[in-house]
């Protein structure tokens, strides 16, 4: 496998401590907010611990989500808010806007500020687990579902949680369609990567790798158009590297479309596409120069120097090359001036985005215990409240790619 993955930072976050004090009536609604705050610390911490595998991530997701969701859902057999949704105040920064947070007074804006990152988690695993040197197959396989399941997190977030903010998202954050939207197509076209490369190493039909590599191309341009109205300082380098991505796979489709031609003897055809290739190929190795010179959130790192890349210009070089020489020994075929239009469906192959649930309400979280929270107390603490916290940055594990890898992490 060969892979490279441009990845933007994770979002940091102010601590919270769940302190409130008068409001917290009894000692299981104490319980909670003590619960509260160490799975939520816990959390955090897997983001930067590099041991930390998806199974992991999910039992320290669902402990705390499941408790969170105490403050979210009607426990009172109403149709009314929860009336403990709005008590506490949230700081998140964005993936894109630096360290600059933004806060909401509502524990929808936490869930969804922290399943995010649990979505960007997934990616930088994937990312991660990719470069290693000779990556197994059952290894392939949890990158390809880690990039799935990324894919699901962001898709539920922006159809099912984000509408239910009662403050919408600012433009160029994270929790806006355009940014949102840009990481589903993003984790759906790296997840293709991955099987366009299972296709490749079990030598599969070149028809069906011109295909996949074909709609990944198209993933990635769409992911780029997705973004083309955001401010460029912010997005730049990330759509400098969708675009790479999308040159990329076109020489990969027309390369191998060039192998399916030449087995039809259509060689003239077959020298073009091949040609075609070539041009893909070096307009992503100029975004590469462009990618490594953009300023930006996410790494710097040298793509065209990784051995996926160099594989690709190796192949179309042998490829067109082959193709030449039979068409000057045996068709004697005229090249046509036109590349040959790629209209090309895979029939298999394609990443769907695995569906995300949040987990069943903690069996602490009663009609019971949320009767004993009375917001009603909570104007006694204010001279005890402590001034508010900073949100400092995540600092991510510095990961570099080993030698002889096709693969680089940010």
């Amino acid at each position: 496998m060969a892979h490279w993955f441009h990845r933007n930072p994770l979002k940091a976050t102010a601590p919270v401590s769940f302190n409130f004090y008068g409001v917290a009536g009894s000692p299981a609604a104490n319980k909670i907010c003590n619960d509260l705050r160490t799975t939520r610390a816990r959390l955090l911490e897997m983001f930067t611990d590099v041991t930390c595998t998806p199974e992991t991530m999910k039992n320290a997701t669902d402990a705390y989500f499941s408790l969170l969701q105490g403050f979210v859902a009607s426990l009172d057999g109403t149709t009314q808010e929860n009336k403990m949704r709005f008590i506490q105040n949230f700081k998140w920064t964005d993936t894109l806007q630096g360290n600059t947070p933004s806060a909401q007074q509502d524990v929808v804006f936490e869930l969804v500020s922290m399943a995010f990152n649990v979505a960007v988690w997934y990616t930088k695993f994937a990312s991660r687990l990719a470069r290693k040197e000779n990556i197994s197959e059952n290894e392939a396989k949890d990158v390809h579902r880690s990039l799935k399941a990324a894919a699901g997190i962001f898709k539920t977030l922006k159809e099912v949680h984000i509408p239910r903010l009662i403050t919408p998202a600012e433009k160029g954050r994270d929790l806006e369609p355009r940014v949102i939207d840009a990481y589903i197509i993003q984790c759906q076209a790296e997840a293709q990567e991955v099987t366009i490369a299972r296709a490749i190493e079990l030598k599969h039909n070149a028809t069906l790798i011109a295909a996949l590599s074909f709609e990944t191309a198209n993933f990635y341009q769409k992911a780029d158009h997705t973004l083309n109205t955001l401010e460029p300082e912010c997005s730049s380098k990330w759509r400098k590297y969708l675009q790479l991505k999308q040159y990329f796979y076109m020489a990969y489709a027309y390369c191998y479309h060039g192998q399916t031609l030449l087995a039809s003897d259509k060689c003239g055809e077959a020298i073009r596409s091949l040609q075609e290739a070539e041009k893909c190929y070096s307009r992503a190795e100029a975004l590469c120069k462009e990618y490594r010179q953009t300023k930006g959130p996410g790494t710097t790192a040298k793509p065209s120097e990784q051995l996926f890349f160099l594989k690709l210009g190796g192949l179309i070089k042998n490829t067109l090359e082959k193709c030449q020489r039979e068409n000057g020994f045996i068709y004697f075929h005229k090249v046509p001036a036109e590349p040959p239009q790629l209209e090309l469906k895979a029939s298999y192959g394609l990443a769907e985005p695995i569906a995300f649930e949040l987990p069943p309400l903690s069996e602490q979280c009663t009609a019971e215990v949320y009767a004993t929270f009375d917001l009603t107390k909570g104007a006694k603490s204010d001279k005890a409240k402590p001034k508010e916290e900073e949100v400092k940055p995540v600092k991510e594990p510095d990961l570099k790619p080993q030698k002889d890898t096709g693969c680089v992490v940010s």
